[in-house]
């Protein structure tokens, strides 16, 4: 989904929630940073090396939930990871025919790609069936998995999207006393306050025109590829298109789900007040005791109850933007008050809402996208300077913990696509930084770690990502997967090595003290200080009371730094050191020594970084 130009269309429709002040973040002294595996799902374990555009799951091949044996699980936790996020397990519409298991095969002019996107849900009490040995027996198998990443030591993140749901949504497996989406809607009418949709009651729905020459399925005939889809009268589209037939780069596989918004914008729900900002989720709770709320608010609540009840540890909301941040302090306390350390993420793209979503909608943590990664994009292909960072951290500050950093994830180019680094060693630089810089968890996707660029055609998708649409095999993934060895043996020297760099930066990250601690910026202080010290060049210091570090990196492809490095005298007070010679060991490989010496309250230290050489150097005391 193109997200970043309809979330600045959404937050113009949904005004109202107000900026409060905000609340200082408390940082987890007593627990190392997160780190976050995501996995796409049905691509894991998929052997298969076809690669077919718009091929079949017979030709191309999918993973199931079976393929994350306790090996492969042992091996992510290993790398150096504390949570997995199974994205796109949940049924979604698929044109793969599961009718012997009373599942209707959708129609292909409302489906992106062959297997479906992830985000256009079609049941959400039931997991896909094409992650199943036995698709009768999914559910079953996708709880036999939670249970081997608990067993790994891995907390569990699946997906819940409550902005939009797929148009033909149909709950086969919905617990007794719960009505599908929409069932008791008045369709007569726009919107009512208890309606789950928005409606457009006068007109049908039209199949969207077709673009630059694009087909469903690439044109191959298919029975439902007829340009019909019977929806009557016709919904509002995921993201927010009022057309009964949308564009074609509108999300048309789906509909947007009301909650109570009306469409001019204003909200039919009581306002929480901005003082709510500063208080605790069980105060949310007492606030929202016996208030009237509209019903697809407890439709998700129930939603999110029911896989906390599975065994899930927390969320990955798509797209929480587009959602009024009311709901979010009704859903996400309530979730909270089942298991107070449930991980909530939430995709938000704009800036000017980060502080309401996390202090009153009560999310853990924002993806930090439109600051952090775009500007590292942009200094990793040679457009920016790391000057431009500083101001991204000094601006993040007061919520800098609650703001999750990668580099890539599955809306994303790869790392070592053409279109971003060019290959994963250019990325290195990158991913020291975004991973030290804050006490924000990190998240990677599965294949970065050894360096996948995504380079497949698959059908639907593009080259430089991994198709979420589409039946497809991950080569370097694979190559890593061994035939489900799950021990690297296919994997390059040059792979292997990369492994081995993310396997050492992400396990010490997980096990310091000081990344949990405080951080200063020293690059503006030695850009003004140090001559040799340029704009491809980053550092910063973080320290706890037991480990002093100075981060360095050369984000330069071609060309080597030395320079002496300033430490200010602010920190040499803080770090408490005198005047005299420390002895400095860089902790990912051990193979640089040096020594800061203190001199008048500041800390001077050669350094000499080759091109893309980064080091994280610790201070013995």
């Amino acid at each position: 989904m193109n997200k970043l130009i309809v979330s600045l269309l959404v937050s113009l429709a949904f005004i109202g929630c107000e900026t409060s002040e905000p609340e200082q973040t408390l940082k987890e002294t007593k627990e190392g940073k997160k780190v976050v595996y995501q996995v796409f799902t049905r691509l894991f374990g998929n052997e298969n090396t076809t690669n077919k555009p718009w091929g079949t799951l017979q030709e191309n091949g999918v993973g199931t939930f079976e393929d994350f044996s306790e090996k492969a699980l042992e091996e992510i936790k290993d790398l150096g990871t504390t949570h997995i996020w199974y994205t796109g397990v949940l049924h979604h519409a698929t044109l793969t025919d599961y009718s012997k298991y009373g599942i209707a095969t959708d129609d292909a002019d409302v489906v992106k790609g062959r297997a479906g996107s992830p985000y256009a849900v079609k049941d959400y009490y039931n997991v896909n069936p094409d992650l199943a040995v036995d698709p009768a027996k999914r559910l079953e198998e996708f709880e036999a998995l939670i249970a081997r990443s608990h067993k790994a030591g891995l907390k569990v993140i699946i997906d819940i999207v409550p902005n939009h749901i797929a148009r033909g949504y149909k709950g086969l497996t919905n617990p007794k006393g719960v009505s599908d989406f929409g069932a008791n809607d008045d369709t007569s009418k726009e919107y009512a306050v208890n309606n789950n949709f928005y409606y457009i009651p006068s007109e049908d729905f039209k199949v969207p025109v077709w673009k630059n020459n694009y087909e469903p399925l690439g044109g191959e005939k298919h029975p439902s590829s007829d340009r019909k889809f019977e929806e009557k009268p016709a919904k509002w589209t995921g993201n927010g298109s009022r057309l009964a037939q949308p564009d074609f780069y509108d999300w048309y596989e789906t509909v947007k789900i009301n909650y109570g918004v009306k469409p001019d914008g204003t909200k039919d729900f009581i306002q929480l007040p901005k003082e709510y900002a500063r208080k605790s989720y069980q105060e949310h709770v007492a606030f929202w005791e016996g208030k009237k709320v509209p019903d697809s608010w407890n439709k998700f609540k129930d939603i999110t109850l029911y896989w906390l009840a599975k065994g899930v540890d927390g969320f990955r909301y798509d797209m929480a933007e587009m959602v009024p941040v009311e709901f979010w302090s009704y859903m996400n306390t309530a979730i909270k008050t089942k298991n107070p350390k449930a991980f909530l993420l939430a995709e938000v793209y704009n800036p000017a809402m980060y502080r309401d979503y996390i202090h009153l909608g009560k999310m853990d943590y924002l993806y930090d996208k439109v600051a952090l990664y775009d500007t590292i994009k942009h200094i990793v292909k040679g457009h920016g300077l790391t000057d431009n960072l500083p101001a991204i951290l000094e601006d993040l500050k007061d919520i800098e913990h609650n703001m999750l950093h990668f580099l890539e994830n599955h809306d994303e180019q790869r790392l070592a696509s053409p279109a971003f680094a060019g290959t994963a060693e250019n990325g290195k630089p990158a991913m020291v930084v975004s991973t030290t810089i804050s006490t924000s968890p990190t998240m990677i996707y599965f294949g970065q770690e050894v360096g996948e660029p995504g380079a497949e055609a698959p059908g639907f998708g593009a080259p430089t990502r991994t198709s979420i649409f589409d039946y497809i095999g991950v080569p370097s993934h694979q190559r890593w997967m061994n035939h489900k060895k799950f021990d690297g043996g296919l994997l390059s020297s040059k792979e292997k090595e990369l492994r081995d760099f993310y396997k050492r930066l992400l396990n010490f990250t997980i096990n310091s003290t000081a990344l949990m601690g405080e951080y200063r910026d020293i690059h503006d202080y030695n850009r003004s200080k140090t001559a040799d010290y340029g704009s491809r060049v980053y550092s910063f210091v973080r320290w706890s009371a037991t480990e002093k570090l100075i981060v360095v990196s050369n984000f330069d492809q071609l060309k080597g730094q030395t320079f002496t490095l300033r430490i200010p005298a602010d920190v040499i007070v803080a770090w408490g050191l005198s005047d005299g010679v420390y002895a400095v060991k860089d902790v990912l490989y051990g193979d640089f020594n040096t020594e800061i010496s203190v001199e008048n309250q500041e800390g001077l230290l050669k350094i000499s970084l080759k091109p893309l050489e980064s080091f994280v150097l610790k201070i013995a005391l």
